[in-house]
């Protein structure tokens, strides 16, 4: 008989599990108080990005709020809490706002990192189950979003705790949308559609920098490279030899590595600490090409050169995406 097999009648069982997420919805709306309108103020306010973090299933939910948010006027990024350790906290300024997802609020990963979350930007909101948690400890604000109990029958598998913590996602970016008055024509500039399809094939020469580079000559000091690292803005600095050839890549990760390894010597020559032989893109590659590698590898900008490895520029994920000159740091 169609609909019925082993367990028994499937389409109840799908009811079921709609109405145990829909219960979740409903237990989540009804807690919502001015925390809910705090984190919407941290968030409105924000002058840089919306940094969202969190593991496994919580991560997969903080990427699909994070792409909400930016393609509805509010930039924002996906931090995974492991490569966040591992150096890329070097992407957060203190104008940033942190978004931390976790059901429990006892991730390791991602509590080991708050502290230094905390520290580097602005505020730092937590959307969890786990109101007494250490994460909501570590927190600006918490927002509840504890469910009766997940849809899974084992009690284990996130279902309605995630359904509910995107639909919070979900709340916070449409309320941002009314807040900033963002309008369908802002919509649409973001979301170009054939427009984002022809910029993916041009030439990286013609979205690339090309002025105002920051670089450094080989045999400078690190102190140095950091001076330049620090003005330029971009996360990097290119180490170049005396005829203009790329010889390697100093990025805000590796001075971080360097400081947790207690090994910052800022008199020490940039060559013996940069990473030789970097990855880079060519003039005449596609766009779509570069943003393959760059999605590949998790990396944002890349050199640019020549067929004798001259520097001929520097690309960053936005100028291919048609975002425009970013800038990490006030000036």
């Amino acid at each position: 008989m169609a609909g019925e097999g082993m367990g028994g009648n499937w389409l109840d069982k799908a009811r079921e599990v709609l109405d145990i997420e829909a219960r979740g919805l409903r237990a989540v709306r009804d807690r919502l108080d001015g925390s809910f309108v705090r984190a919407l103020e941290l968030m409105a306010g924000c002058t840089g990005r919306v940094v969202i973090t969190g593991l496994g299933k919580s991560g997969l939910v903080g990427r699909k709020i994070a792409a909400t948010l930016s393609s509805t006027g509010t930039p924002s990024f996906f931090l995974h809490p492991v490569e966040g350790a591992h150096g890329d906290l070097g992407m957060i300024r203190r104008e940033d706002v942190i978004v931390a997802i976790s059901n429990s609020g006892e991730t390791d990963e991602l509590n080991n990192i708050l502290p230094s979350l905390k520290s580097l930007a602005g505020a730092v909101i937590s959307l969890t189950g786990g109101v007494n948690s250490t994460m909501a400890g570590l927190s600006d604000v918490v927002i509840d979003t504890s469910v009766p109990c997940e849809a899974c029958p084992l009690g284990v598998a996130p279902t309605a705790s995630t359904t509910a913590t995107l639909a919070v996602g979900d709340a916070l970016a449409v309320c941002l949308i009314e807040w900033k008055s963002f309008a369908l024509d802002d919509f649409r500039r973001f979301h170009p559609g054939g427009a984002l399809g022809q910029r993916l094939t041009q030439r990286v020469e013609e979205l690339m920098r090309s002025s105002q580079l920051p670089v450094t000559p080989s045999g400078a000091s690190l102190g140095q490279a950091l001076e330049v690292l620090n003005a330029g803005k971009l996360g990097c600095v290119c180490v170049l030899d005396r005829e203009g050839r790329l010889l390697g890549l100093l990025t805000d990760g590796d001075v971080r590595r360097l400081v947790c390894a207690g090994r910052l010597d800022l008199d020490v020559a940039v060559d013996s600490v940069m990473t030789a032989g970097p990855l880079h893109a060519t003039p005449g590659q596609k766009a779509a090409e570069v943003l393959d590698i760059m999605e590949s590898r998790a990396i944002t900008v890349l050199p640019v050169v020549g067929a004798d490895r001259t520097l001929a520029g520097m690309v960053h994920m936005h100028d291919v995406l048609g975002k425009g000159r970013v800038k990490f740091s006030r000036s």
